[in-house]
């Protein structure tokens, strides 16, 4: 059976049908692995965000006042509404609370203890039986159950009955508790806004016990007396895509609206769903944006890649071509046979592309950054995978078939006349392409840089993708390479001259073939130099997004571990929270910290008070966003700071004498041994002697202990008291007498008290402090008019303040984008305060230096009565490097990078082949004249270390410029916005100089090959 003439044609020359094959294959299912891991990532991402995201992100809730009466209706019309809006019914969560009740044995007392009841459908899925059973409805005494920590509070249990009244209207209500509970989670954000279910108790001005929890039925009979009631919507966002993040975000920002217009007028909604969805929206829309970078880049490669392959299959067969023309062979004959032959090689890479995808994918899975995202890659191939796969397929059956059709309609003898020496000057050049290509390059990167991203604002007013900035990167490595072969003639001819002089033949030789024909080497130089421009600049925007995210953590959190909260509470006082957080496993230093927004010379600004000794062991300040470094900051910040009188001991309470020559209210300054300053009110001082007695004992809270040594820190009355410090005293606990044992309390001298203007009485120098030393971002000095060094009187927390400006930082560690601010001596500010006689500034957050902080995050997770919000930043460098959806560019990097250095493998495996067969004649020459195999060896390696050599050097640095111009653009945070503090470029040069090495030696590999075969060719005798 006689096979087709295709077929017979394509067998007649299988080296370059199999790298026509290789290189379609690699690209087809290169870019087929691209798309699938877009479109993977990016719903693997959104599931991902949604499975981690917190309770309060993905529910939503609704609120109400309802009686017995209204609830029904309400409850039909909420779950109504939220079906509608999700498209299926979510699992909706009511919870009910009660008013007041008087705890039993109480009545009449002013101030009585007091009961709440409660409802919470499916409480029994989220907590445990401790004792007894859960409540039933019916029967004239109410079944409730009790929390364990109310019960330990009350005392309650299992089995006692009593009675309790309202508060309001003094209706009795009979109650058995039949079961005791314990919550599975105390700390979960399912019980954020049920402080009082997951503590038990809640102490203000009145100590309120419970909930008692019953069933819905019973409540809404015995307890909907213009209660509140609160609907939770929990949703099964699992296999949400991200087309319908959009729409899904739209229809729940609309619920609260559609429950008004059906008659529930005083629903309110709330929830963080809506702008969590459109977040994620954003993220993937990011994510997508990112991810075409690469898919444009290979696309590039490959083409190129295909059509230097077409162009040695062409030139191969044009001499053959030019005799089939000659004989009658028409341009669409061999056009339609060109054609057959090119899909003869890409419509088996079409149909097994899509088969390749996914295990390529897997091995991308096995990732460390991917795996430690959480996300499994498990894509499957589709019809829109195959459609990709063909299309991709057809355009390079298009690439390879085309110089082979522009060529038929040569004839043999303007073939043979087109064999001489080539021109040194290929027609992109000649025809300026290149650079009309660097100036739409210029142009893309241009508004790359001016937008900020490739996701810009439509006209519509949402965000899209901008294909001429998408494209920018792409076309810059070709322009840039493009360029670059200009240098081609000129590096060879002097090449060519420095060669001739030495007595060598190999390298004179070799350098010759290349100035001969500088266009023969210009197409592999091209490819190479496109490959590992491709390959750093993939390393590079890895190494830089890795260091990003680090300085994004280091930017946020400041500090290892940064505790913030109320200055005081009933549990830590205002002197008892620094104690039992410097007391955390792990925690090496430690300082109280004032952070705040604030008012400096009319422009808002974040305050930031910190102790100037810590900064060097807490404060993390990129080096490059000041021109000092932290220790040097440290050294600068402090000023004149105040004076201090040390108390002995331990005391519990502390007794103040001052005379006062005019009624006036007073307060007492006072700091612990961790530098906290708290002011006690002395009250109303009248005229003449005045003995106030403090108790000290509340300063650290029912759970907290007091840091030893305490100190006064002066008293502060106003200009017209008069005010004068006669006596201390502090108790006699703790407090040594004279023999060395615990006294029964004494006096403090008090004879370095000074009076200081303002109506303040201090321990220091008699006089105001010098300029406060600050340090500030730059927006903000250049609003003030201030250079480092220099002193000004600004407006500062609504007053006038001098200041001096000791440094500058281009942003401020836990600052928001864009965000002013300033940094301030802790010490240095309190004592400008007392000078001022202002209010000494509480210590609204903590700083602390770590080890690690897995068990202080465990102690202050188990202890939800302290009210601290922790930012871990090691937890939160673990959340930004772990984002799917962020960190998507990275996989597709990586897939670009091996299919880039294939090309250049494969492309210059080739391109070397076909010359050294086309020259067995030469080099039968060379042997026939005495040249011996390391003066062949020596020929070939010049020529091709000129390709080499030129290539990696080029490609180098044609990806560090364009690595500058583009890769810090285009690392975005989640919400498509530019990241704080800016990105700076990175080159992982060890990783970059391993990975040209290891191309040099596989390159070096490939032309010893080829010299060894060569010699041991035929001769031109043989011939």
């Amino acid at each position: 059976m006689r096979a087709p003439l295709v077929v017979k044609r394509a067998l007649d020359e299988p080296l370059l049908l199999l790298a026509a094959l290789g290189s379609i294959l690699l690209a087809t299912t290169t870019l087929v692995a691209l798309t699938m891991y877009a479109s993977s990532i990016a719903g693997a991402g959104v599931r991902r965000a949604l499975e981690t995201a917190s309770y309060r992100q993905t529910t939503t809730t609704i609120s109400a006042q309802v009686d017995a009466r209204t609830f029904p209706a309400y409850d039909r019309m909420v779950r109504d509404e939220l079906a509608a809006a999700f498209g299926a019914p979510p699992g909706v969560t009511t919870s009910l609370r009660s008013d007041s009740y008087v705890m039993p044995g109480q009545d009449g007392e002013e101030l009585p203890e007091l009961l709440r009841f409660g409802s919470h459908d499916g409480l029994d899925r989220h907590a445990r039986l401790v004792e007894g059973t859960w409540p039933r409805t019916g029967g004239q005494v109410v079944e409730a159950a009790i929390s364990e920590r109310a019960a330990e509070a009350t005392g309650f249990e299992a089995g006692r009955e009593f009675v309790t009244k309202a508060r309001l209207d003094g209706s009795a209500v009979r109650v058995r508790v039949v079961g005791v509970f314990r919550l599975d989670d105390p700390v979960s954000g399912r019980w954020a806004g049920e402080e009082l279910l997951s503590r038990g108790v809640e102490r203000g001005e009145y100590t309120t016990y419970g909930p008692l929890m019953v069933t819905q039925e019973t409540f809404a009979a015995r307890f909907a007396t213009g209660v509140r009631a609160v609907w939770a919507a929990e949703p099964d966002l699992g296999a949400l895509t991200p087309e319908r993040l959009g729409p899904l975000a739209q229809a729940v920002g609309r619920v609260g609206e559609r429950l008004a217009a059906a008659g529930c007028v005083n629903c309110l909604t709330a929830g963080e769903l809506p702008a969590l969805l459109t977040q994620l929206g954003t993220a993937s829309l990011v994510a997508r944006s990112t991810m075409l970078i690469p898919v444009l880049q290979l696309l590039l490669l490959a083409g190129y890649a295909l059509m230097l392959t077409a162009r040695l299959l062409a030139d191969h067969r044009r001499m053959e071509v030019a005799l089939l023309r000659s004989r009658g062979a028409g341009a669409a004959r061999l056009a339609a046979l060109a054609g057959s032959e090119a899909l003869l090689v890409a419509v088996p890479c079409a149909v097994v592309a899509p088969l390749l995808g996914p295990p390529l994918l897997a091995l991308v899975g096995l990732l460390p950054w991917i795996r430690s995202s959480g996300v499994r890659l498990a894509p499957v191939a589709d019809a829109g995978t195959y459609l990709v796969s063909f299309g991709v397929a057809l355009a390079a059956a298009v690439l390879l078939a085309l110089p082979a059709v522009a060529g038929a309609r040569r004839t043999y003898v303007e073939e043979q006349s087109a064999r001489g020496r080539g021109g040194r000057r290929g027609l992109i050049q000649g025809a300026g392409a290149d650079l009309a290509l660097l100036a739409v390059a210029g142009l893309a990167i241009w508004q790359l840089q001016r937008y900020g991203g490739p996701v810009t604002a439509t006209a519509a007013g949402g965000l899209g993708i901008d294909p001429l900035i998408i494209s920018g990167p792409a076309l810059a490595l070709l322009a840039g390479g493009l360029l670059g072969l200009r240098l081609v003639p000129r590096v060879s001819r002097l090449a060519e001259r420095l060669t001739s002089r030495r007595p060598t033949l190999a390298p004179a030789l070799g350098a010759w073939q290349v100035s001969r024909r500088p266009l023969k080497y210009a197409g592999p130089a091209l490819l190479l130099t496109l490959a590992v421009a491709i390959g750093v600049i993939s390393m590079a925007t890895t190494s830089t997004w890795q260091d990003s995210q680090r300085d994004q953590a280091d930017h946020q959190a400041a500090a290892d571990l940064r505790l913030s909260g109320p200055s005081e509470g009933p549990e830590l006082g205002a002197l008892g929270r620094g104690t039992a957080f410097t007391a955390l496993p792990g925690v090496t230093a430690a300082s109280p910290a004032f952070r705040a927004p604030t008012e400096v010379g009319g422009q808002s600004a974040l305050l930031l008070a910190l102790d100037a000794g810590r900064l060097p062991e807490l404060f993390r300040l990129r080096r490059d966003l000041s021109e000092l470094t932290v220790a040097q900051l440290s050294a600068a910040l402090p000023g004149d700071r105040a004076g201090r009188l040390e108390l002995p001991g331990r005391p519990r309470t502390l007794t103040v004498r001052a005379e006062s020559r005019a009624a006036a209210p007073a307060r007492l300054v006072l700091s612990d041994a961790l530098g906290v300053w708290r002011d006690l009110p002395l009250g109303e001082l009248r005229l003449g002697g005045n003995r106030i007695e403090l108790d000290l004992t509340p300063l650290a809270g029912r759970a907290g202990t007091i840091a030893y040594p305490l100190s006064v820190r002066g008293l502060v009355a106003g200009d017209e008291s008069g005010l004068r410090l006669t006596g201390l005293s502090v108790d006699g606990r703790d407090v040594p007498g004279a023999d060395g044992q615990d006294g029964d309390g004494r006096d403090v001298p008090v004879t370095g008290a000074v009076a200081l203007p303002h109506g303040v009485v201090g321990f220091g120098p008699a006089r105001e402090p010098r300029s406060l030393p600050v340090v500030l971002t730059s927006g903000l000095a250049a609003t003030l008019k201030l250079n480092p060094g220099q002193e000004g009187s600004v407006r500062f927390a609504g007053r006038v303040v001098r200041i001096e400006v000791v440094g500058l930082v281009a942003s401020m560690p836990t600052s928001a984008p864009d965000q002013q601010g300033v940094l301030a001596d802790w010490e240095t500010l309190q004592a400008y305060e007392l000078a001022a006689a202002q209010p000494s500034r509480a210590a609204t957050e903590w700083w602390l230096a770590t080890t690690g902080s897995a068990a202080a995050r465990e102690i202050l997770r188990s202890n939800p009565q302290w009210d601290v919000t922790a930012v871990d930043r090691r937890e939160l460098a673990a959340t930004l490097r772990d984002d799917p959806l962020a960190g998507a560019l990275q996989g597709g990097l990586t897939l670009g990078f091996a299919a880039a250095l294939g090309f250049a493998v494969l492309g210059f495996l080739v391109n070397a082949v076909v010359a050294a067969r086309e020259r067995r004649a030469e080099f039968a020459v060379l042997r026939a004249l005495g040249a011996g195999s390391r003066q062949l060896f020596g020929m070939l390696a010049t020529e091709q270390a000129f390709v080499i050599g030129l290539s990696l050097a080029a490609g180098t640095g044609l990806a560090v410029v364009v690595g500058n111009l583009v890769v810090p653009r285009i690392v975005l945070t989640g919400q498509a916005s530019a990241v704080t503090p800016g990105v700076l470029f990175h080159v992982p040069w060890a990783s970059v100089a391993a990975m040209l090495a290891l191309v040099t030696l596989v390159l070096v590999a490939i032309v010893a090959g080829l010299a060894r075969r060569m010699w041991r060719g035929r001769t031109l005798e043989e011939r």
